[in-house]
């Protein structure tokens, strides 16, 4: 990925002629698009600040379109992919986001990262009508067509899928089991774990016995995990984030607790959580998925893995095949290029979102066999499917069938 040109990075893959520049001048700036010329696609994300380690997203998703121009761009036109730094603050992304719109003239914002900065942008882009398109968190908030046409997150974890299939599972697997509950006090922990005690129903008031919260200015949660250890419970379901998901495990083993442990999708990753963690410490933790693991030996000839892998090494050599950003930042990436190429010769706002809209079964290779891609226009979550796996000290190992679970608007529940 090319340099930081003051907060503007604009990745190997922008081509940056005069001759489109001047295709794509309009006095309407919301039809700029259809000018056959490049396009342009819009990226908003942290590469400074206390949230950097998320910048692997956008600079994967930069090479990717480096990888289509290459292959000679989509439906004959190149992309631009201009991605500004917001260093993961909410009013930055809204400056940023204006830019975007007003001074580039993005077709669309793709896969702007984390739930601050999409919030912070939602009526923005909903009042210019631009499409904030598949955007990096899965907060329910952003799958919500009646209120915001022009936006659609994009997740292998929708909070509050992934929730209810580890409630579904509990309820089926261990009906008298007790539960204790760590989540962090911000939005994030207050959507996943307000999905898991909705999916719980009426039992979650006897089956829950025990809750704590940490803020992420805390050291460690160190009494926290004391005081759900002494609950008695002998389920544990840990919502962290990836630091205090490692230190919730050590912490844990430490203890000598041998609760059931479910750890969430966002700190599950082996090489940034397990390890710090200690492997053998996090022997047994169960999670969902919905990418396969790359580096799992048992995926060494599939398809999909070899195709991600090879791209990494030839497009990406710097990233961390084993970062679950980069495989995620891929996969949405292969789902862009197929909204554009559904597009035509239309690339007009609406048109992209009546293309984001109606994808039906889409299969990709990083995805485990029986998850597809779906929305339509009153679905805008594009992945509702999950598989529960269990840490056997090296890798993961499937648990039952794939699950599946929907998802009430945010307007519908109480």
């Amino acid at each position: 990925m090319d340099a930081c040109n003051g907060s503007r990075l604009v990745s190997r893959a922008c081509i940056l002629l005069a001759a489109v520049a001047l295709a794509v001048q309009s006095p309407a700036p919301v039809r700029a698009e259809t000018a056959k010329g490049d396009i342009k696609i819009g990226n908003i994300a942290p590469y400074s600040g206390p949230a950097s380690a998320y910048s692997a997203f956008a600079k994967t998703e930069a090479a990717y379109m480096k990888m289509l121009n290459d292959k000679g761009g989509i439906n004959g036109r190149k992309i631009q992919f201009i991605s500004y730094d917001d260093a993961y603050s909410p009013p930055k992304a809204v400056e940023q986001a204006r830019k975007l719109v007003e001074q580039d003239e993005v077709l669309a914002i793709f896969q702007a990262v984390g739930t601050p900065s999409n919030a912070a942008m939602m009526k923005y882009m909903n009042a210019k009508k631009v499409p904030q398109l598949f955007s990096a968190t899965g907060a329910t908030k952003f799958g919500d067509p009646r209120n915001f046409p022009w936006t659609m997150g994009f997740s292998p974890s929708v909070y509050r899928i992934e929730s209810a299939i580890y409630a579904k599972y509990i309820l089926a697997n261990y009906p008298e089991g007790k539960i204790a509950v760590l989540f962090p006090n911000d939005d994030y922990g207050r959507d996943i774990y307000g999905g898991f005690k909705d999916a719980l129903g009426d039992k979650a008031r006897t089956k829950i016995i025990a809750e704590a919260s940490y803020d992420s200015t805390e050291p460690t949660v160190d009494s926290q995990i004391s005081k759900l250890k002494a609950s008695g419970a002998d389920i544990f379901v840990n919502f962290s984030t990836p630091r205090f998901g490692a230190l919730a495990i050590r912490k844990v083993a430490e203890l000598g607790w041998k609760p059931v442990h479910f750890i969430n999708t966002t700190a599950s990753s082996i090489s940034t959580v397990f390890k710090p963690a200690g492997l053998a410490n996090a022997v047994g933790v169960m999670t969902a998925q919905a990418i396969k693991e790359p580096n799992d030996p048992r995926y060494v000839d599939d398809p999909g893995v070899k195709e991600y892998l090879d791209f990494m090494k030839r497009y990406n050599p710097e990233g961390d095949v084993a970062n679950a950003q980069n495989a995620y930042g891929f996969l949405a990436s292969q789902v862009l290029q197929k909204v554009l190429e559904q597009c035509g010769d239309d690339l007009s706002r609406d048109n992209v979102m009546k293309q984001a809209t109606n994808l039906k079964n889409l299969k990709f290779g990083l995805l485990f066999d029986g998850i597809t891609i779906n929305t339509s226009p009153t679905n805008y979550f594009p992945i509702t499917q999950m598989q529960l796996i269990r840490f056997n000290g090296e890798s993961f190992d499937k648990v039952g069938p794939i699950m599946s679970e929907t998802v009430m608007q945010p307007e519908t529940r109480d």
